[in-house]
Formats: C-alpha cells, sequence, structure tokens
C-alpha cells in the first residue's frame, strides 16, 4: 500500500491506496498494471488477477475507472516512490488505515481470493462515499 504523503494537489494525500495510475496511450488495463507497479514499487510481480472494475464518481473530482488487480510477488524490496511512502500491510491491519470509504468495499472484497469478479459503482459527496452499487445492486454502506 501507498500512503499518499508527497505529490502536490493530490485528491489522495493523507489516505492509504493502492499501486496504481494511468494508462498510457495503446496500453491494456494488464500492461498499465504491470508498468504502474515496476515504476513505483521496482517490484515485477510473478503472477496476478484481474478482479473487478470501480467507478469513481464525484461532485468535485473526475469520474474514474479503475481495473483492480492483486499480484503476488516474492520479494518484498521496494524503490522509493515519489507519491508516497510504500509499506506492506497485513491485510488484517489495512482496515485501521486512513482509506476512502468505498476502497474499504473493494478491499474487502478481494480479500477472498476465490471471490468472482466484480463491477462497483462508488458516489462521493465531496470525501463522503453517498451510494456504493455492487454489480449493479445497491450496496449498504
Amino acid at each position: 500500500m501507498m500512503h499518499r504523503t508527497k505529490k502536490k494537489n493530490d485528491e489522495n494525500s493523507g489516505k492509504w491506496i493502492g499501486i496504481g495510475g494511468k494508462f498510457l496511450s495503446g496500453e491494456s488495463p494488464e500492461e498499465c498494471m504491470l508498468r504502474e507497479i515496476k515504476e513505483e514499487t521496482g517490484i515485477t510481480p510473478e503472477s496476478y488477477s484481474y478482479r473487478g472494475i470501480v467507478t469513481f464518481e464525484s461532485d468535485v473530482y473526475e469520474t474514474e475507472d479503475m481495473h483492480l488487480f492483486t499480484a503476488k510477488a516474492s520479494s518484498r524490496f521496494h524503490a522509493e516512490c515519489d507519491e508516497g511512502e510504500l509499506a506492506w500491510i497485513a491485510k488484517d491491519d489495512i482496515s485501521l488505515l486512513n482509506l476512502w470509504e468505498g476502497d474499504r468495499i473493494f478491499l474487502e472484497l478481494i480479500t477472498d481470493e476465490a471471490a468472482p469478479f466484480f463491477n462497483l459503482r462508488l458516489v462521493y459527496e465531496g470525501d463522503s462515499l453517498v451510494c456504493a452499487c455492487l454489480n449493479d445492486k445497491e450496496y449498504l454502506i
């Protein structure tokens, strides 16, 4: 996980988020994920699984779709990152971190490695989560 502490004008400032970023022209979701992990951590995953798509809607920020992957690597070594502080966090401790409310939902969903692929829509007013829909059904928040 990354504690976003270094980037100026960062909507994620002070929050813990996963590794990731924006697509480069012509990239597939998998190519983007592999590049972002390498750029931000120096790690090349040994394996990965495509887990879901999350749509973030907001009255403040631009709407974004996130392709969500989980990955495995044999190394815990990581490079310095110019966007924040990187740390390996035990699954049981993730809920204790300063996270976006909606991130708690999809992080819980991916904890079960056998869980099916999902589509999650998260709607925010400012920094408050006001609606979550999992596979087109309202998710209780």
